[in-house]
């Protein structure tokens, strides 16, 4: 995420974040310069509403696809970090109802980005933690 995500920004909304160091080099300072960067951008109202627009994720205001994309790698990715370390997977309900609905209609697309792996079929009465993470690629 420390890499992917200053370029995306860029991308979508001109905006350079803070060049931190490497991952390989010091990963919590890198998330810490990621996130503190993340934040000063969020905390600026003119910046927030500004309009991000990226070919492969839409058009919408900075915070939107910040909390869209950002967060919504974060809530996975600490479901993959429990998975991996046997610790606690349960993420939290009303995030991941948001996170779901919020998806869900973007289906085609995740899957056409190339970031997405094939969803996984998991039975009709499945939680929706369950869900998130099949519609993910993941083995819930």
């Amino acid at each position: 995420m420390v890499e992917w995500i200053p370029g995306f920004l860029r991308a979508g909304a001109d905006i350079d974040l803070p060049k931190g160091p490497s991952v390989d080099d010091d990963p919590v300072a890198a998330w810490q310069e990621l996130t503190d960067g993340i934040q000063r951008v969020l905390e600026d109202p003119q910046t927030a509403q500004s309009q991000f627009e990226h070919p492969r994720a839409g058009r919408h205001s900075v915070e939107n696809a910040i909390d869209m994309f950002f967060l919504g790698d974060v809530l996975i990715h600490t479901w993959d970090l429990a998975r991996a370390t046997g610790l606690d997977e349960n993420l939290d309900a009303d995030e991941v109802h948001r996170m779901l609905t919020g998806v869900e209609p973007y289906d085609e697309m995740l899957r056409a980005s190339g970031q997405y792996g094939p969803r996984i079929e998991v039975p009709s009465d499945a939680d929706e933690q369950a869900r998130l993470i099949a519609f993910m690629g993941r083995q819930p």
